[in-house]
């Protein structure tokens, strides 16, 4: 026994340090054990049960194995072979019919709610129709309803049900809003999957990709803001409205000949790379490059900061991207970031 105890307090210290690195692993706004709408809460619930089975189980086990390890364990001088005992039917039928019980007991509110929530609500009118398409590395946002499009950042009103329609341009990418709502893979050849959830309170709930997708998928977060319903229809007006250029006619036409080719400001532009509207209320650049002049994140910056560093070189800051290094001075880096921060659409 001393000898167990010793090898116990050379442990403790292990284990101490063990928990205090896993306990820096998580994020509040990046867990599913602070859900935020109807659709993670029942996932919480799925979850506390299966916890509270597999907790009961492990202590009722040891339990017995602590009480029979001391009660029937060999005496000092005893030589003797213990009594033989086998076929107890009685035994075999409880830990066979225990087990069982415990199965139906976690399996019937599973099945319930994974077939509740694979209810389709992409031909519901009452939804908010967004057709999500994940790209290397960054989210396209589409709002058939409204006819805007966006990207990185998902508005959504409040106390409304989001049916989501998610498919990939390139490989598997896994959509997921932990606090809001489990994942779906978005799947290479035109596969489409389909899930929904909503959003009682207003705020932003942070998004990643949960599938391995290339040299960035560390990088590929998106958020969620949920506002209320004028706010969200401010929203749509802002991203509908004409867009307004800089006033420097050379500014305008290089942002023309170098952005707009690809990227889309309000009613002007392509439509192959992200958005660009209201990029001046987002609160981040690239999905990750954190907008504040908060002193605690040191590597971020301004949303300026931000764009000029994303401008300069954007397989510094996101590898393996698609956006190719622009031929720009840093004066011209630095007015088209001065006019992309501007453009806010206050809703």
């Amino acid at each position: 026994m001393m000898n167990r105890w010793h090898v116990v307090k050379r442990l403790l210290p292990l284990l101490a340090v063990m928990a205090l690195l896993l306990s820096a692993c998580g994020r509040e706004d990046l867990s599913t054990l602070n859900p935020q709408g109807p659709v993670a809460e029942e996932q919480f619930g799925l979850m506390k049960l299966s916890i509270s089975i597999m907790v009961l189980v492990v202590v009722v086990v040891f339990a017995i194995a602590i009480y029979v390890l001391i009660r029937f364990r060999r005496r000092p001088g005893d030589k003797t072979i213990p009594v033989q005992v086998e076929g107890n039917h009685k035994l075999e039928i409880i830990w066979t019919v225990i087990p069982l019980v415990l199965l139906v007991i976690l399996g019937v509110p599973t099945i319930q709610s994974v077939f509740g929530l694979a209810k389709d609500y992409s031909k519901d009118e009452n939804a908010v129709q967004i057709k999500v398409t994940a790209h290397q590395y960054w989210w396209e946002f589409d709002y058939p309803q409204y006819g805007v499009k966006t990207a990185q950042e998902m508005i959504i009103p409040t106390n409304a049900v989001i049916s989501i329609e998610a498919k990939t341009a390139d490989v598997i990418h896994s959509f997921w809003i932990p606090s809001l709502a489990g994942k779906i893979d978005t799947n290479p050849g035109g596969n489409v999957n389909r899930m929904y959830f909503e959003a009682p309170k207003s705020g932003v709930y942070l998004g990643k990709c949960a599938e391995l997708c290339g040299p960035s998928h560390a990088y590929m977060d998106f958020k969620v803001k949920a506002v209320d319903e004028a706010s969200f229809e401010r929203w749509v007006a802002g991203m509908k409205a004409p867009a307004e250029m800089p006033s420097d006619p050379e500014i305008a036409e290089l942002f023309a000949s170098q952005c707009l080719t690809c990227h889309a400001v309000g009613d002007k532009g392509g439509t192959i790379y992200p958005n660009l509207t209201g990029m001046g209320d987002r609160l981040a650049v690239a999905g990750f490059l954190i907008n504040t002049d908060d002193p605690q994140y040191k590597n971020e910056g301004t949303v300026y900061d931000n764009l000029v560093r994303w401008i300069a070189d954007p397989q510094e800051v996101k590898p393996g991207n698609n956006m190719p290094k622009v031929d720009l001075t840093q004066q011209e880096i630095e007015a088209i970031a001065k006019y992309l921060s501007e453009q806010k659409l206050d809703y």
